[in-house]
């Protein structure tokens, strides 16, 4: 990493930052992952915490991994995404979902994970490397929310930049489910590639549908150079009475 990286990375940073807050989100980086399980366990409307991110279940800390939370003016926790690196040198990404597939196995979706699998997506057997997987990500909606405001494209962009520039990922995957991956959820969160894949249970039944999205590096390095759209430049949908006066002006 040279000097002028690691300027631009900060700034980078920086600016989103700026421009989160003063839409009226705060962010917290950390890695303090039984800090990060006792945000999620609170969460009584969510579902559990996934165990890759989960210290009861996986050695995940500051030396592997890191999550991003943001809160409202009032500290409510209205945003989560966290991400950790994973040595696959030895071995494809299809391999080792195969071996560890019960901390990326959606809690409480099959009847027995030990008997369930992950399948289809071409690349499962094309990325290996050091890989990092991206999970988590959440956005509140509703009062004190911040869905449907642009804010997904940005704080994607807070996770990117930091694994860039400290691990230089060979790629960076996650899992989406396909009602949301047909709404093009992937593209917001920078992804390039989308690929429809099926968890499989014990008795051949599709336990859960879900796409593998997933970026090269060279993938991110695109991603990161476009410039992202402020906040403030994001189109507002009118109301019914803007509507209404706009359709009494042409009549």
């Amino acid at each position: 990493m040279t000097a002028l990286n690691l300027y631009t990375m900060i700034v980078n940073v920086a600016n989103i930052t700026k421009e989160l807050e003063t839409a009226g989100m705060r962010l917290e980086i950390g890695g303090d992952f039984v800090a990060y399980r006792r945000l999620r366990n609170a969460q009584a409307d969510r579902a559990p915490l996934y165990p890759m991110f989960d210290v009861s279940s996986s050695y995940v800390d500051a030396g592997n991994a890191f999550w991003v939370c943001g809160f409202n003016d009032k500290d409510e926790l209205v945003h989560t995404q966290a991400i950790r690196r994973l040595d696959m040198a030895s071995e494809t990404l299809g391999e080792h979902i195969n071996s560890h597939r019960h901390k990326y196995i959606t809690p409480n979706s099959t009847p027995d994970p030990d008997r369930t699998f992950y399948s289809q997506p071409p690349a499962l057997d094309r990325i290996t490397g050091q890989v990092c997987y991206h999970g988590e990500f959440w956005l509140k909606g509703g009062d004190g929310g911040h869905r449907s405001q642009g804010f997904t494209a940005l704080l994607s962009r807070v996770v990117f930049e930091l694994a860039l520039k400290i691990w230089a990922p060979d790629y960076v995957f996650g899992f989406v489910p396909m009602p949301l991956a047909f709404k093009g959820i992937p593209v917001r969160y920078g992804y390039t590639h989308c690929e429809p894949g099926t968890w499989i249970g014990p008795d051949k039944q599709i336990t859960a549908e879900e796409a593998l999205v997933w970026m090269g590096r060279s993938d991110i390095v695109q991603f990161l150079d476009t410039q992202p759209m402020a906040l403030s430049h994001e189109r507002r949908i009118p109301d019914r009475r803007e509507l209404m006066n706009k359709m009494s002006v042409v009549a």
